[in-house]
């Protein structure tokens, strides 16, 4: 799926991949993020993501002409999950508009599991 933006000179399309990069690299660059996060289907076990697959612990939808992101993470132990998800929200919307042009109509953060040394 793209997001497509018409203008004057012609046609924008921009690939969901692209809106995943930039949100993922957006979230891992947040205070207190360990890194994008992946659910295994048939164990159920949470597993950090490489940073070469920062996309694959997100989520994106393009719905008429708004993005709709959905992240997931892992946390250090310690920090308030409230607080970081609450920056990790702004942080992602406006690196994402600032970026794109696209306006970012929800960002959803489910922090899957939390990183304890």
């Amino acid at each position: 799926m793209e997001a497509r933006i018409e203008n004057a000179y012609g046609d924008i399309e921009i690939s969901t991949k692209v809106f995943a990069d930039l949100a993922g690299y957006a979230a891992t660059g947040a205070y207190g993020v360990v890194g994008m996060a992946n659910r295994s289907k048939t164990d159920g076990i949470v597993r950090l993501l490489k940073k070469d697959a920062i996309d694959k612990g997100v989520k994106v939808t393009v719905d008429g002409g708004d993005v709709v992101i959905e992240l997931h993470i892992m946390v250090e132990y310690g920090v308030n999950i409230r607080a970081i998800s609450d920056s990790i929200i702004n942080k992602v919307r406006y690196f994402v508009e600032s970026s794109t042009g696209f306006n970012v109509r929800k960002v959803t953060v489910h922090v899957d599991a939390i990183h304890v040394d």
